[in-house]
């Protein structure tokens, strides 16, 4: 049973290890790709007249780049043969409402999924072997699966949060852009040099996404084509409505500058009632902290003295 005890240890610490390196490396940057970067390689060989030894430059590349980061990568795209169309075209769709679809795509999502798996599963069974408890076999399995399904849907939950931040931020710098969109209309800008002006006013993640529409208009897309993505890419209703005023406008000629305006104005006042609902939302979130926190703190504090004086009095009473 020892002998059988150890090796369950050194399995379960060689997949944390192995999982916690994956976790590491998948996490940095992957704008740039190997083949890329080994072209740039190759190019300032050729450049400084040095004779190119593919093998030499591959081996002089980082271990993590050479081995580890293309077995996480081999690990999604496993995953992505046993993964349902739909799922992954769900997996594209948030990485691009959460503004991570060029550092992560579907098939290192996926890795990061089953990483967690192995990951949390692997530390509780690690845990629960090496306690000195004892835990019997079938509840050190049955936790190490309850784990591993919470490491599994860790990233998901990471991912949506990152969709709530961004649409919250988009939410709040709203009415303010289209108040500058306004102005810049009025003053006989075109609405593409208007959104260039919001562009460079404001380093956010609304003038990110006006940004992308003016690239692409720049390489050829229909403008309504483009906008219309972007509101699909941020999921946001106030962004569907604006997008859908704007295209709408163009069709039947009235003044982009008069809807502006009032859409600026109903943004304004959605944005108010959001903060008023957030706002009617605190106290009973607040509950929850004071009820198991705030609240057994202050019967410590005002019930610890009147009890140690019954206890005096009741064991002097007793003498």
């Amino acid at each position: 049973m020892d002998n059988t005890l150890i090796a369950i240890i050194v399995v379960v610490v060689g997949i944390i290890i192995v999982a916690g390196l994956l976790v590491f490396v998948g996490l940095r940057n992957p704008q740039v790709s190997d083949d890329q970067k080994l072209a740039e390689r190759l190019g300032d060989l050729l450049q400084r007249g040095e004779m190119v030894n593919l093998e030499k430059i591959e081996l002089s590349q980082p271990f993590a780049e050479r081995v580890i980061y293309p077995i996480a990568r081999s690990l999604g795209e496993l995953a992505i043969r046993f993964t349902p169309q739909n799922a992954l075209q769900n997996i594209s769709k948030r990485l691009e409402m959460a503004g991570t679809s060029s550092r992560l795509d579907p098939t290192l999502f996926l890795a990061f999924q089953f990483i967690g798996l192995v990951f949390f599963g692997g530390i509780v069974i690690f845990v629960l072997v090496i306690s000195p408890l004892q835990w019997p076999l079938g509840r050190i399995v049955i936790m190490g699966l309850v784990f591993s399904g919470i490491g599994f849907f860790f990233p998901q939950l990471w991912l949506g949060g990152k969709i709530s931040r961004r649409q919250q931020s988009v939410r709040r710098s709203l009415p303010d852009a289209l108040d500058l969109l306004t102005i810049c209309v009025e003053a006989g800008l075109g609405f593409d040099m208007a959104m260039q002006k919001v562009c460079g006013k404001w380093e956010s993640e609304l003038s990110l996404a006006f940004g992308r529409v003016i690239q692409e208009v720049q390489l050829g897309k229909v403008r309504r084509e483009a906008m219309r993505d972007m509101a699909d890419r941020i999921g946001l209703p106030e962004m569907t409505s604006f997008v859908a005023a704007v295209i709408q406008s163009e069709q039947l000629g009235v003044s982009l500058a008069k809807i502006l305006r009032i859409q600026s104005d109903q943004m304004r006042i959605k944005r108010r009632q959001f903060a008023e609902e957030k706002a009617h939302k605190a106290p009973i979130k607040m509950l929850i902290p004071m009820g198991l926190l705030i609240f057994p703190s202050l019967m410590i504090v005002l019930l610890t003295p009147a009890g140690i004086r019954l206890v005096q009095s009741f064991t002097g009473n007793m003498k």
